[in-house]
């Protein structure tokens, strides 16, 4: 394996531990990273790792180290059992306050009964990532080409999510391995995609490099260094025990195996079968386990024992157990076992398990190796239980699929597993959606015979995977056949109701929620009786009866059915509703809920977990409590690589963008190639309009806009805002041309029943294009004040702000002024920088002045630099503007200057405008006046 340190030194790997080491330090910093370290068997990733894990502890980081196992994907999550089963001290008492991560740990929590285990590991990866952002953690898993699927789900969850905690992730893995259908290849494939993934190759070292390396291990003779180099072909391993067979007077095979074996063979009969029991049990094993398997008394185990130990062919493990020096030679012994032979080990191992009530993957695992299938089939039952337990749906789905399979083959199978096929099938099934593959949850469900409880269950996964009709139809069937008054009856007709909900048959929609409501209170079926309720609320949404909605929903939200996360989207549905409805006091309480009971339950990453944050963050954006939406917002990280982390990052541009933060562009750049996804364009694509115009970009803003209303469902009210948006960039270019459209597409979007924010968006959607006829409507900006005070603090302020241009051009500079006034101190108090900065361009345009300011000399034009309180250079107008402001000093009127400059004279117009406002002057000939006397023509 190479573990042996020559003098301290680590040879022939600086570049690769460099690398690993630039990762560390930049987790310390704050920037989570992950390395992927790829090799040969044997060609030195765990040395090289150890030499990782003694730094990163000198650098005061936690250093967890778990090791998968090559026993078929039988047990889930092994390597995240085994790193934290050396927690100590805090981190211990980390695990202990995440009930989920405890359940992995010998004499881990209760696990109480069965749960979806979708949901359970969506529980377990968000503990995990709670629990590695509490301090410095390097946290290494290795041999990941025998890794079960849960672990490569987590894997790739933590690759992704982890952004700005303080964690540093390796994983090793042998590249030998992976044959071209290996699970292990897609998952590399599409974590090396990812930014915060390094891929660390160790390629075989060189002629000289292993001649250091044998040197420091204690070869001295030169002649047997060369022809060992010229053997090992770069490998330490291979180099390693070539150098031990020479020195035990063995021979230097060319065959790996075969010399592995040959340090087996000088071993005492007694030594050679505790040895082969070892190889059976896997790469660990405990030592009265070992010792019962070997039949051999103590004082004849010991003296076994001490042989194998002191070959290096067995290493101590822990305080009481074993492991082979390498997982090679373990194989090596475990293949050259003979048939008869293994099956006799195998069983005695899973008899001596039973006994001491070893876990049910590895019964499965030793009963089916030793061909009894009967104990094989029971246990491989329990086994999909208990993954199911431990939120691993894809090795539940193994064991059970696996159950399955025996089932006719073993006689008397309902009483041996305590369940039916039918019954085991369902959980077949389930667990495959679990894992997200519907399409093999649709086709084991369709293989069954028909069934109320059935049908429910195939329409559920139906629809939601885009069957609707098919999912209507299997919903009729259920209902159809499902017991009178039962709670399969109950479920069927409030999924009968989700299916049909956005179908041409939504008249239907009401009575069977309130059926499915009636029989579900009827019979005690909690869950039903939520999901009918929400439904309910829905009908009533959509029908404009928004109190109603509220008064439903909020019935349920806080209300246990037992079902985490139909809880979490009563919750996330109510907040939402008492969102729209402008009471966003009971909204921000109920969110707080939401989530509180989201981190609490490791679900804060789950669907309505990411939803119930945004909305956390979007009410205290609203209400202008900006320091805690800025904190939500650094919890959705810049550097995504899927659409539903694009998604995430979208939400925090609200507040970044509104505040003028420099983290806007890197995000921005990350968001770019998701930008085909509507839902992200929507987001990000529309704040990066807004971000432009705070620029002073509206041709940008305007191909932003278009681009999303391209992009979006016409009947989406979230047209309305971008269509404002849109006019807001026509009416700074002093263009008209769309602006009825934009207007008219914005009015088609209205709903009945639609909330204050929605109405508020389109009054501003009127205002603007008002402004962009070259109209200053000062009705229809107070209007929009109107609909967002007092709630909307930052949308009140920038309605405010175009109230007092509306106000001046209408000669109200009283009333201008006033509401100037207030505008800068709502912008002051949230840290809206870009609004601050265009109310400072207003008022010095308007010569208003703040009450913390000594009002101007009267009676006497101010200078650039009184205006500004700094030098005019000139660098704040735009190239196109000194051609304009170089014109207006010539004494032409717009119409010329359009004609010179192959521009609208509306365009002009706009110019002209932003001049004036950048020398804080009022009139064209004190433009030109001061242009002169700065130097700026």
């Amino acid at each position: 394996m190479g573990w042996t340190r020559a003098q301290g030194a680590l040879i022939g790997r600086s570049a690769e531990f460099e690398r690993l080491t630039a990762l560390l330090g930049s987790a310390a910093a704050g920037r989570a990273g992950v390395a992927l370290v790829g090799g040969d068997a044997g060609i030195g990733k765990t040395r090289l790792v150890a030499e990782l894990t003694g730094r990163a502890e000198r650098d005061g980081f936690a250093v967890l180290v778990g090791q998968c196992a090559e026993l078929g994907d039988a047990l889930p999550y092994l390597p995240l059992a085994d790193a934290l089963r050396d927690a100590r001290g805090e981190l211990r008492a980390e695990i202990d306050a995440r009930p989920v991560l405890g359940r992995l740990l010998p004499g881990g929590t209760d696990l109480g009964s069965e749960t979806t285990s979708g949901l359970t590991q969506q529980r377990l990866f968000g503990s995990m990532l709670g629990f590695l952002a509490t301090r410095p953690v390097l946290l290494v898993l290795e041999d990941l080409h025998w890794a079960d699927q849960s672990t490569r789900d987590l894997l790739v969850f933590l690759s992704r999510m982890l952004q700005t905690e303080r964690v540093c992730l390796v994983g090793t893995y042998r590249t030998d391995d992976l044959h071209r259908r290996h699970p292990m290849r897609r998952v590399l494939a599409e974590l090396k995609r990812l930014p915060s993934v390094t891929s660390v190759e160790l390629g075989p070292l060189g002629r000289d490099e292993m001649a250091d390396y044998l040197s420091a291990l204690g070869g001295t003779d030169p002649r047997m260094i060369d022809e060992i180099v010229e053997r090992a072909e770069g490998n330490p391993f291979y180099a390693e025990e070539l150098l031990e067979a020479a020195t035990d007077g063995c021979s230097m095979t060319h065959d790996l195996a075969g010399l592995l074996l040959s340090r087996t063979e000088v071993l005492s009969d007694a030594a050679q079968r505790v040895l082969r029991g070892a190889a059976v049990a896997g790469r660990r094993v405990d030592h009265d386990l070992l010792q019962d398997a070997s039949g051999l008394h103590d004082l004849a185990f010991d003296e076994a024992m001490r042989e194998i130990v002191s070959r290096g062919l067995l290493r101590l493990d822990g305080e009481y157990g074993y492991a082979f020096r390498h997982a090679l030679l373990q194989e090596a012994v475990y293949t050259d076992l003979l048939p008869g032979e293994r099956t006799r080990l195998h069983s005695e191992f899973a008899r001596l398990l039973t006994a001491r009530e070893g876990s049910a993957a590895e019964l499965a695992y030793h009963y089916l190796a030793g061909h009894d299938l009967a104990e094989g089939l029971s246990a491989s039952v329990e086994a999909g239980h208990r993954a199911e337990r431990l939120g691993a749906p894809a090795e539940a789905h193994r064991h059970f699929e696996q159950a399955l399979g025996l089932w006719d083959r073993v006689p008397d199978a309902d009483r041996l597993t305590g369940t039916d096929r039918v019954r085991l099938a369902l959980r077949t099934a389930a667990a495959a959606a679990d894992m997200g593959d519907n399409h093999r949850a649709i086709a084991q469900l369709r293989d069954l015979p028909p069934s109320a409880e059935v049908g429910e269950r195939l329409a559920y996964y139906l629809y939601d995977s885009d069957y609707v009709q098919a999912a209507i139809t299997a919903a009729e069937a259920a209902v159809a056949a499902a017991p009178p008054d039962s709670p399969v009856l109950a479920r069927a007709l409030a999924t009968l109701s989700r299916t049909l909900t956005w179908s041409p048959r939504f008249a239907e929609v009401r009575p069977l929620a309130d059926r499915a409501l009636e029989v579900a209170r009827a019979t005690g079926a909690s869950d039903a009786e939520k999901s009918a309720t929400i439904v309910l609320a829905s009908c009533a949404e959509y029908e404009g009866d928004i109190a109603l909605a509220e008064e439903l929903s909020g019935s349920v939200a806080f209300q246990d059915s037992g079902n985490l996360a139909m809880d979490l989207r009563a919750l996330f549905h109510h907040a939402r509703i008492q969102y729209e409805r402008g009471l966003m006091a009971g909204a921000a309480e109920t969110t707080e809920h939401g989530v509180r009971l989201a981190r609490e339950t490791g679900l804060s990453w789950s669907t309505y977990g990411t939803d119930l944050r945004f909305l956390w963050l979007l009410i205290h954006y609203m209400t202008g409590d900006w320091a805690r939406a800025a904190e939500t917002a650094a919890g959705f990280g810049a550097r995504v690589g899927r659409i539903p982390e694009a998604t995430l990052s979208s939400f925090a541009l609200f507040v970044e963008v509104a505040m003028g933060l420099p983290e806007v562009e890197e995000r921005l750049d990350w968001l770019r190639p998701f930008w085909s996804d509507s839902l992200v364009a929507y987001m990000s694509r529309g704040m990066a309009a807004e971000h432009a115009l705070w620029r002073r970009d509206p041709e940008l803003a305007l191909e932003h806009t278009t681009a999303v209303l391209a992009a979006v469902d016409p009947g989406d009210v979230g047209v309305i805002r971008i269509s404002a948006v849109a006019l807001w960039a026509l009416a700074d270019l002093g263009r008209t041309d769309g602006a009825d459209e934009l207007l008219a597409r914005a009015r088609r979007a209205v709903r009945a029943g639609m909330g204050v924010e929605g109405q508020g968006w389109m009054a501003r959607a009127e205002a603007e294009w008002h402004r962009a006829h070259g109209r200053a409507d000062v009705e229809a900006w107070r209007r929009v004040v109107d609909f967002f005070a007092p709630t909307f603090v930052y949308e009140t302020a920038r309605a405010r702000w175009r109230l007092a241009e509306a106000l001046l051009a209408s000669d109200d500079r009283s009333a201008a002024s006033e509401e100037w006034r207030l505008a800068v101190e709502a912008a002051e108090s949230l840290g809206a920088r870009p609004l601050g900065e265009a109310l400072a361009d207003l008022g010095r345009r308007a010569r208003f002045t703040s009450a913390r300011r000594t009002p101007p000399l009267a009676g006497r034009e101010l200078t650039g630099r009184e205006v500004t309180g700094r030098e005019l250079t000139g660098r704040e107008l735009t190239g196109r503007e000194k051609e304009v402001l170089a014109l207006v000093a010539e004494g032409l009127p717009n119409r010329e200057i359009g004609e010179r400059l192959f521009i609208a004279q509306k365009t002009v117009s706009v110019h002209v405008s932003n001049i004036l406002g950048k020398l804080g002057v009022s009139s064209r000939t004190q433009a030109a006046a001061m242009a002169r006397k700065e130097g700026l023509l």
